[in-house]
């Protein structure tokens, strides 16, 4: 396997955020953060649970549609799949479109080079090139893949971790990497109707196992062991609901009792009851994926949802050709 492009360690951009976020009114980490190597495998654990419905859901729409999606994209594409985590739908993807590459990118380094490994044995004729990168920033591609025609995927509804003008501007961002004659291929969990209620959403990010609430308080362990701190975990709960005015899961962290503690050599104190909110996840309605789409600088193509109306995957492309504000 070719060797991978890294990055450089992000404790920095950790502490800096976590400093930034415990000293507003409302305290906040962003939700990238979740995914060191204990994060990134509590949440393989998550996508596995009866009650997380989007895993399941996407699979069962990929499987069902690779071969329009592999018609419509063409073959020889390099595929670049951001924020790949273990990868576990690309193998539907990549068996449909006979792709030239694989470039999975994903801030957690080295659990992104575990997954790549194993996904290279299982497609040994593919040049799998891994990227340690946050992919809400610029980063730079192999140059292996430079000259071959793209297809994003953007699998999970992980745009719906980003508040609208945000993921314009992320998906703008993509529209640059993938360059011109680009595709994308973007999975979409989709907003409370009639199949699909609040409280199927609120069990899908608070499951009676407590894998959710382990991911998140996983925050504070990571505040403890890189930035020094000396948090007790024992006074934070983990708290999800849904927000049908902003149309959307929020994920908190809740103090169960007056706290202070220490991270990155700074005070903090938390009264009971307050928050650290670690996550939104928006939920669309399908005309607002196609604005969505028009905004950032691609055009819808093709879409696909299962029977339930639970989840959508979609095919954009690139729009090229004309300057949009």
């Amino acid at each position: 396997m070719p060797q991978p492009l890294a990055v450089a360690d992000e404790t920095g951009a950790f502490a800096a955020a976590v400093l930034a976020g415990l000293a507003q009114p409302q305290k906040v980490i962003p939700a990238r953060f979740f995914y060191d190597h204990a994060g990134s495998q509590l949440f393989e654990a998550i996508t596995a649970l009866p009650e997380y419905y989007p895993t399941r859901t996407e699979i069962g729409i990929l499987a069902a549609n690779a071969g329009a999606i592999a018609d419509a994209v063409g073959p020889g594409r390099a595929v670049i799949e951001f924020g790949s985590g273990s990868s576990t739908k690309t193998p539907l993807l990549l068996r449909a479109i006979a792709p030239a590459a694989y470039v999975p990118v994903d801030i957690s380094a080295e659990f992104l080079f575990q997954s790549a490994a194993a996904l290279g044995a299982d497609f040994p004729g593919l040049a799998v090139l891994p990227v340690a990168a946050d992919f809400t920033t610029a980063f730079r591609l192999p140059a292996g893949v430079t000259a071959l025609p793209r297809l994003g995927f953007f699998p999970g509804s992980t745009i719906g971790n980003l508040a609208p003008p945000a993921a314009v501007d992320l998906l703008r961002g993509f529209a640059a990497t993938l360059g011109a004659g680009s595709a994308l291929v973007i999975g979409f969990d989709l907003a409370p109707g009639p199949g699909k209620s609040a409280a199927v959403l609120e069990a899908a990010y608070d499951d009676a196992q407590g894998v959710t609430a382990a991911f998140n308080l996983n925050l504070l362990h990571r505040i403890n062991r890189e930035l020094g701190g000396d948090i007790r975990i024992e006074d934070f709960a983990h708290r999800a609901l849904w927000n049908a005015d902003l149309g959307r899961i929020e994920m908190h962290l809740v103090a169960t009792c007056d706290t202070d503690f220490t991270a990155a050599g700074e005070t903090f104190l938390l009264v009971a009851g307050e928050t650290i909110h670690t996550e939104n996840s928006y939920k669309w309605t399908l005309p607002e994926t196609r604005l969505l789409a028009r905004a950032s600088g691609w055009v819808p193509a093709d879409a696909w949802s299962d029977g339930g109306g639970r989840f959508s995957v979609q095919l954009w492309r690139r729009e090229d050709g004309r300057m949009e504000p």
